[in-house]
């Protein structure tokens, strides 16, 4: 069998349980597992680049095989330089597959020796986005639930230094 490496790019802003229970599986299934943390100048980031990749790496610490990098550019020169012959990809809902199939095939026409690799979150992490958990946050609502202690801290950090902080 190949030893593959798979590299999972993403935003990762925060990083939630939906993202780790992925990782944990993937970590399983390769031999070496890439957590790519995407800059996404498309978005402005709620975290910075470098907080993003250091929750990750606090998180995922404990896994040997779990590498954190942040890149910026294109996905499979990433994936070249990290040696990885897979991109993985959490599909949440099917919402989220025609844009992801896109993806895939531009990557494939790209660099048709990267497989991309589709993985379905546990049941009770499907409806956890990065998105939502910041604004639950924002809201003043807990967070507990869908990220890791150390980000819920940031989160509030992060919320408690913000010029945007609405008071009604």
């Amino acid at each position: 069998m190949t030893t593959n490496t798979a590299i999972y790019p993403g935003t990762f802003d925060p990083i939630t349980h939906g993202h780790f229970d992925l990782i944990v599986r993937a970590s399983k299934l390769f031999k070496k597992v890439v957590v790519a943390v995407a800059v996404n100048p498309g978005k402005t980031p709620f975290f910075t680049l470098a907080e993003r990749v250091e929750l990750a790496k606090l998180i995922l610490r404990e896994f040997d095989n779990v590498e954190v990098c942040g890149f910026e550019g294109l996905l499979i020169e990433a994936a070249a330089e990290k040696e990885a012959n897979v991109i993985l990809r959490g599909l949440r809902a099917v919402s989220d597959f025609e844009y992801e199939i896109q993806l895939a095939a531009m990557n494939r026409r790209m660099q048709p020796a990267v497989e991309t690799l589709f993985l379905t979150p546990s049941e009770q992490f499907t409806y956890i986005s990065s998105s939502l958990v910041r604004e639950i946050a924002r809201l003043g609502g807990d967070v507990s639930d869908f990220v890791a202690p150390v980000v819920k801290s940031a989160l509030q950090r992060k919320l408690a230094q913000s010029p945007d902080k609405h008071h009604h």
